[in-house]
């Protein structure tokens, strides 16, 4: 049992917790740092950082200031209804950003450059090449979601020449970028997109929003032949079924997935398979133990400063 008043509770499941042990130790060694599995006294925990914790698992700790989501995402905490009342804080890390960007960026530069498609001729022995190639500038992509991932990356994409602009529920403003915001703005912004990014957090209004009804909106009339999703958010926002009708019916042309409604991903899903379909075991913006862990030890010793939290999560709207 441990006597210490300002303990951190390390709540991990599907990540190997020993690097965020050995990070949070180095970082803040006056203090214990345990985890779920540990024997220790629940008032002296003062701050959890969590991911994908077990429900429940965060409940009856008296003195718990802060919980620190160690992803970019925070459904998971949002969605447990043991949670304490304890402030929810994200971590808003340059890593982590980078890491979405760079995702962000290969992919619409594969799908502008037919690298899929490259790919598969070679594995069949196909010299072949398309006479039609259209510069960036001629292909839009439009941005779901304009928080710091989303503004990130858009502004990496206009600089590799795309037409860009972006999509959120509240007014965002980008320097040189196209925005627009709300269901009144989201035909337009729709209409006007040949890759769809989406960086959207999953809330109850975000769940599934990637259907066949929005897909049937995108433009028909853009340079890569048809209208394709790349989506790095989370696996919630999309209906599956419906990705695979719009890709039989021809409403989208192909598809770039990172999250799923299930992860990982069943071996039965026809996604693995289908040949308009790229998919990566949702790494597109690995949290990186190192840049997180110090984020987290920097809020920390600020708080005890006096200083405000940042970054702090509204539960009410879910990120």
């Amino acid at each position: 049992m441990t006597e210490r008043p300002d303990a951190l509770l390390l709540a991990i499941t599907d990540w190997d917790p020993t690097p965020w042990l050995d990070r949070f130790r180095r970082l803040l060694p006056d203090r214990a740092i345990v985890t779920g599995e540990d024997s220790f006294d629940p008032a002296s925990i003062r701050y959890a950082a969590a991911w994908k914790h077990r429900p429940g698992s965060l409940a009856g700790l008296p003195n718990l200031e802060a919980i620190f989501s160690l992803g970019a995402g925070v459904a998971h905490l949002v969605g447990d209804p043991g949670l304490p009342s304890a402030p929810i804080l994200r971590v808003v890390d340059r890593d982590l950003t980078e890491r979405m960007s760079e995702y962000v960026v290969l992919h619409c530069l594969m799908h502008l450059r037919k690298g899929w498609t490259y790919a598969q001729r070679q594995a069949r022995g196909i010299w072949e090449d398309d006479d039609d190639q259209p510069a960036a500038r001629e292909v839009r992509v439009g941005i779901m979601g304009l928080g710091v991932l989303g503004g990130d990356a858009a502004c990496k994409l206009k600089v590799m020449g795309f037409d860009v602009a972006g999509w959120s529920r509240s007014r965002r403003r980008l320097n040189g970028i196209a925005t627009y915001a709300g269901e009144a703005e989201l035909d337009a912004f729709l209409a006007r997109t040949d890759i769809l990014v989406v960086l959207l957090p999953l809330t109850p209004e975000t769940r599934g929003v990637l259907n066949a009804g929005l897909f049937g909106r995108l433009a028909r009339d853009g340079r890569l032949g048809g209208p394709i999703l790349i989506n790095a958010g989370r696996g919630g926002l999309q209906v599956e079924a419906d990705i695979l009708a719009a890709l039989r019916e021809g409403t989208l042309k192909a598809a770039t997935l990172d999250v799923f409604e299930t992860e990982p991903l069943p071996p039965s899903s026809p996604l693995w398979s289908h040949p308009a379909v790229q998919v990566t075991p949702h790494n597109a913006a690995m949290s990186d133990p190192g840049a997180s862990a110090s984020a987290i030890a920097g809020q920390i010793r600020r708080h005890e400063a006096g200083e405000a939290f940042v970054n702090a999560v509204d539960p009410g709207r879910g990120y």
